[in-house]
């Protein structure tokens, strides 16, 4: 395959014009073309590299939670026609019972063939259960819990070692244990929190190193208390999660972040659930009954509950509506996540030897054009 005259995103983080040679999954250098090459122009084109969604639970009217192969199936269709070709869906906070169920099925679905036309499973990811009561969020308060290595050990045993990222609260009773423990094990990142300043960068001392959807959840910053916010923003290695859909962060604060934390710290997700990509009406999270009108999703009590905007229209709106550069925006969204639970060596550039996973999208609106997925047109 060759994409003609498109303007490639490069390691980096520029457009160059030119074109893309695929030879069957993979990416590779000029002059490797044969005569029978499918030939795509991408004239009028940006070339990005498929996003990686390292936060979301649903979409398409299934949840990660439902703790099926068949939900997990349709949601990687979902992903992968919109242009996001990595995926690591996040379990909400649910009994021992039923995360071990989710594990399960999510072992049992990566453990059966590739199918073109899904996104990859990367990994799975636990929102949850160690967060406070205080900033629980949509997340329901009945199965909230201390942290305990041992539930966490069992959740991976069954998931036979897919969780890539944990959520957890550190003000909270055996947190500061946990995450020296098992950081080596997993991403761990602060969320759901109440933690003032001095809690949150005695957490990053111990291996925290991500903070969850950036403002939500959490202490909001002040001049006399940072916070959590200000402590990520002292923690120079720390990265920071964002909701760029209109409704979780106000665009002028989303500005303000890529000026304290910069594109090479900030990570878009779409936090999204299983309205995505539907209507407006009644859907369920967590066990919680949600209602869906426009972009906004709320529990009964008036609470945020997640987003119903893909990853790839977050990226979109960052650029369209909240004036975030083009180049920032595909570096939050294709390379941050990529190198986050570290999979870049494979995805999240246009580099030879690495899986072709391409988007186009027209540079006129940054609408999609064509989605490739490990050398697939698969839209």
């Amino acid at each position: 395959m060759v994409i003609k005259n498109a303007s490639v995103f490069t390691e980096a983080g520029t457009f160059v014009q030119g074109d893309l040679f695929i030879r069957g999954k993979w990416f590779t250098a000029s002059g490797d073309a044969e005569a029978d090459d499918m030939v795509i122009d991408g004239n009028g084109c940006y070339a990005v590299p498929g996003l990686t969604d390292i936060h979301f639970h649903g979409c398409a009217g299934h949840d990660f939670s439902d703790g099926s192969g068949e939900a997990l199936k349709r949601i990687a269709e979902y992903e992968a026609f919109v242009g996001v070709t990595g995926i690591v869906p996040a379990a909400m906070t649910l009994g021992e019972e039923e995360l071990s169920e989710v594990c399960r099925s999510a072992k049992a679905y990566a453990s059966e063939p590739e199918s073109g036309g899904r996104a990859r499973l990367y990994g799975i990811r636990l929102e949850g259960p160690f967060l406070s009561h205080g900033k629980k969020g949509a997340q329901n308060e009945a199965n909230l819990r201390t942290p305990d290595i041992g539930l966490y050990d069992r959740l991976q045993k069954a998931s036979g070692n897919l969780i890539r990222l944990l959520d957890i609260a550190p003000e909270l009773d055996k947190a500061m244990e946990f995450i020296g423990k098992r950081h080596k094990d997993t991403v761990i990142s602060l969320a759901h929190t109440e933690a003032d300043y001095e809690t949150a960068m005695r957490a990053f001392g111990m291996g925290a190193s991500q903070v969850t959807h950036l403002y939500n959840a959490m202490n909001g910053y002040t001049h006399r208390e940072p916070g959590l916010i200000g402590a990520a923003a002292d923690r120079e290695s720390v990265r920071v999660e964002l909701i760029c859909d209109g409704v979780h962060v106000h665009p002028a604060a989303v500005r303000t972040t890529f000026k304290i934390f910069g594109d090479d710290r900030i990570i878009f997700i779409s936090d999204s659930m299983r309205a995505t990509g539907l209507g407006d009406g009644s859907y369920s999270l967590g066990g919680q009954l949600v209602n869906v009108t426009g972009k906004q999703a709320h529990l009964q009590d008036g609470t945020i509950a997640g987003s119903v905007t893909n990853l790839t229209d977050c990226m979109r709106r960052a650029v369209l509506d909240m004036g975030i550069p083009l180049n920032f925006a595909v570096k939050c969204a294709a390379v941050n996540p990529a190198k986050c639970i570290g999979v870049y060596d494979r995805v999240g550039s246009i580099t030879p030897g690495k899986l072709a996973n391409v988007l186009l999208l027209q540079k006129k609106n940054l609408e999609t054009k064509h989605v490739i997925l490990e050398g697939e047109l698969i839209r």
